[in-house]
């Protein structure tokens, strides 16, 4: 099945409570097709907590066709389940490895520092042109006139 087939299938559930586990969420979907999988990310777990962690509040519901996820989130989109109001819409495709770095600059990343970026001496900066004998450039005024020289109104 290709991907993009795939997440037209897969509708995202937000905002689930702490006593929904799957079965829950299957019993409340499953009137609106056929159901391949449910899933319910759980929480990332450190050693000092319980082994059973907790889910994140939220699941993927895949169904057999496009048609069924679309029925489901007509009808559960802003409805109740448990209390808790639920967001219901399509599922959005993974990000690739290349879009997971978060907040990182794009420079911090190994293959773009590859492919991108050049060594001081090469790239003319500062000391490649101190190295090749070159003074550096004469720095500017504010007002964009190269220091040191006339305006020609003084002599």
């Amino acid at each position: 099945m290709e991907e993009g087939t795939k997440t037209k299938k897969t509708v995202f559930i937000g905002g689930i409570g702490d006593d929904v586990d799957e079965s829950v969420i299957l019993e409340a979907f499953q009137t609106f097709g056929d159901i391949i999988e449910v899933q319910l990310p759980t929480a990332n777990a450190n050693n000092s907590q319980q082994s059973t962690s907790k889910h994140r509040g939220f699941a993927f519901v895949t169904f057999s066709s496009s048609g069924d996820a679309q029925d489901a989130i007509d009808n559960m989109d802003l409805n109740e389940l448990r209390g808790r109001v639920l967001k219901v819409n399509l599922a959005r495709p993974m990000k690739g490895p290349s879009q997971m770095s978060g907040n990182r600059a794009v420079w911090e990343s190994e293959e773009w520092l590859k492919q991108y970026a050049r060594p001081l001496a090469e790239s003319g900066g500062l000391q490649g042109r101190r190295n090749d004998g070159e003074s550096p450039a004469p720095k500017e005024s504010a007002e964009g006139e190269e220091a040191g020289d006339d305006d020609g109104m003084e002599e």
